[in-house]
């Protein structure tokens, strides 16, 4: 079945083929609008039922080179008949503006033989000769590798309805993906009603006339027919990303000041707050430096009201000191880090793991502070809710790691339904206890209560020297062990009310992969796909770094082996030296879990900038199957 431009049911293009997932690509040149066209493209998916994952394809650069096989800017969008969870293996259809960004795409594996590929056909007729050449020779090797490849003329058709055809392309594109998947072409013009809302009807207009043109190109020439059948829903959802559920978990949280310096990739959630934030009170302060943005934080905490502070791990590494301060101060705080790749700036655009020991150990001499690692897009909004909740009634900084795959990926999720509990309690202005001290530590748990400089009699010393427990300046050495100790203890508090993660899969057997972060879904299907294969192996996923989960040890000794996954620097196989079991780096995950649980964890991981696949993480689980296998003397199921 297809749909008319008016949404109507038409039959240009015969019966569709009922598919129960795709992934699409849109690949470009920066600035050609390919991410736009994707993000509301997953949107119409998600409207249409199906279960959606997008991810953002960004150079390095901020703007390279145009037709640069390193300069590729894009979107993939894997959407099913299923909830998905991350961006799965090899592309099936490909829509590009010109050939050179696919070698990149290429290199990277997204693609597979049968793979098929949308080109402009624009550059047939370049007037340079070598444009020409290099078009002509890259469909001969796209071919030659299996892809099937279509030309199209994309700007020719953009440019009967717009001047400059390469400001239109994305939503042309838009409209053919609509028509080409059975989508309601109504739904994608909805989407760019909302989009270019800012400026305009004619602005609107125009662009919806592009997605019309699209759609009836699709209708003619198209090759593909296909429809993904919606998913059930048993409950409302909405559709956002990892960095605009930040944004809706402090505000339902109750935060009130968040403090933050731009840096990619967490920017985009005080674009999402700037838009909002100001309805439900909230003040977002765009500081002059990292620095500043967490000391306006610290100061904003102190004065009595929790604060948010959200950045990057180049901002992390300049927040040390006031993130020790408020350690030692013993001040609630929240603090967000979209991790990216590293170290220094690193790859800016890029998906990395590689802050977890800076989160942990990144500040002057011990600063226990407790540390959460968001898995899904859902748990982005929810645990900015319990971060909050935990700053409070431990009395300290709470760090919240996410990376750039959760921070741009769009996915449906169940509408967050408010709740009263979620929201910060006033501050109490009550007078306060002159027999209580500012630290009157609980010798067992560490915990004190709070005073509020506001509240009579509340007003005491902040500082970040080592100090007793009615707030003065101390070098005695019973006075630093004893704050030292109050403030660990705290830890252990917390991990006495924690459960233990569940197990994925059987409660024992041969492997057991444990992952954190965003490496969730693609684990969990990797592991589902070998164990249909017959292999026993199973997974368990952390969400709390500082204090880890109980029960680990327990969990990690029912395997013959363990494995850590991630997305940060491992001495892999052919990097390694002679003697891996002894001088082979493992990675910051691996070793964590090595010191928790005295098990030999193993770790495999990878730092290419890119989302960890599905189908990479069956090699490596089949890998280490059959090198086990063979070191048995037996035979891989």
């Amino acid at each position: 079945m297809s749909y008319a431009t008016d949404g109507s049911t038409a039959g240009t293009v015969g019966p569709r083929t009922q598919v129960r997932e795709q992934i699409v690509e849109i690949v470009s040149d920066s600035g050609e609008g390919a991410q736009k066209a994707g993000q509301a493209f997953g949107a119409v998916c998600a409207k249409s039922g199906c279960g959606v994952w997008t991810v953002e394809i960004i150079p390095a650069e901020i703007k390279p080179p145009a037709r640069s096989r390193a300069g590729a800017s894009g979107i993939r969008i894997r959407f099913g008949s299923k909830v998905i969870t991350n961006m799965g293996n090899e592309a099936d259809v490909v829509i590009a503006f010109n050939e050179q960004v696919l070698y990149g795409r290429i290199q990277q594996g997204a693609y597979r033989k049968g793979t098929r590929i949308f080109l402009d056909s624009k550059w047939r007729k370049d007037d340079s000769p070598q444009i020409r050449e290099a078009f002509e020779t890259a469909i001969a090797e796209f071919r030659e590798k299996g892809f099937i490849v279509q030309e199209f003329p994309l700007e020719e058709e953009c440019a009967k309805l717009i001047a400059n055809p390469r400001v239109g392309k994305n939503m042309f594109v838009l409209g053919l993906l609509t028509e080409m998947f059975g989508m309601n072409v109504e739904l994608s013009l909805a989407e760019a009603a909302f989009l270019f809302r800012r400026k305009g009807e004619e602005v609107i207009s125009r662009n919806q006339d592009l997605i019309r043109a699209g759609y009836a190109y699709g209708q003619e020439n198209a090759e593909v027919a296909l429809e993904v059948p919606p998913r059930e829903l048993l409950t409302s959802q909405i559709v956002v990303n990892g960095n605009q559920a930040l944004a809706l978990g402090i505000m339902a949280a109750g935060i009130e000041v968040v403090a933050m310096y731009p840096i990619t990739p967490a920017t985009s959630v005080s674009h999402h707050l700037g838009d909002s934030f100001f309805r439900v009170g909230g003040l977002l302060h765009q500081a002059e430096d990292e620095i500043a943005a967490i000391g306006f934080a610290v100061g904003a905490s102190y004065a009595g009201k929790t604060a948010c502070t959200i950045t990057s791990g180049p901002g992390l590494a300049l927040k040390t000191e006031f993130i020790g301060l408020a350690v030692m101060g013993e001040v609630p705080l929240v603090i967000i880090d979209v991790q990216r790749g590293g170290p220094s700036t690193g790859l800016p655009t890029k998906v990395e793991q590689g802050d977890l020991m800076a989160s942990l150990y990144g500040a002057p001499g011990d600063a226990p502070k407790i540390i959460m690692a968001a898995a899904t897009i859902e748990e982005c909004f929810h645990m900015v809710i319990t971060a909050r909740k935990l700053a409070e009634a431990f009395r300290g900084p709470v760090l919240i790691l996410t990376d750039a795959n959760l921070a741009t990926g769009v996915q449906p999720i169940p509408r967050p339904e408010p709740r009263e509990e979620w929201i910060a309690p006033p501050i109490d202005s009550s007078p306060w206890d002159p027999n209580v001290t500012a630290y009157d530590w609980d010798p067992e748990t560490g915990l004190s209560p709070r005073p509020v400089p506001g509240q009579p009699g509340g007003e005491y010393v902040l500082t970040g020297l080592a100090h007793t427990g009615d707030a003065h300046v101390a070098y005695d050495p019973d006075s630093n062990q004893k704050g030292m100790e109050m403030r660990s203890r705290k830890l252990r508090a917390l991990r006495k009310t924690l459960r233990p993660p569940k197990v994925h899969g059987e409660e024992s057997g041969e492997l057991l992969v444990v992952g954190w972060g965003s490496t969730l879904g693609a684990i969990e299907e990797a592991v589902e796909a070998a164990r249909a294969e017959g292999l026993s192996v199973s997974s368990v996923h952390l969400r709390f770094v500082s204090p880890m989960e109980p029960g680990l040890k327990e969990i990690f000794e029912r395997f013959d082996r363990v494995l850590a996954i991630g997305i940060q620097y491992t001495d892999l196989d052919e990097y390694a030296p002679a003697d891996p079991t002894t001088d082979r780096r493992r990675s910051q995950f691996a070793s964590l879990l090595r010191d928790e649980t005295l098990v030999d964890v193993d770790s495999w991981s990878q730092v290419h900038g890119q989302p960890l696949s599905p189908g990479i993480i069956l090699d490596v689980i089949r890998k280490n199957f059959s090198q086990h296998s063979a070191a048995a003397g037996r035979t891989q199921p």
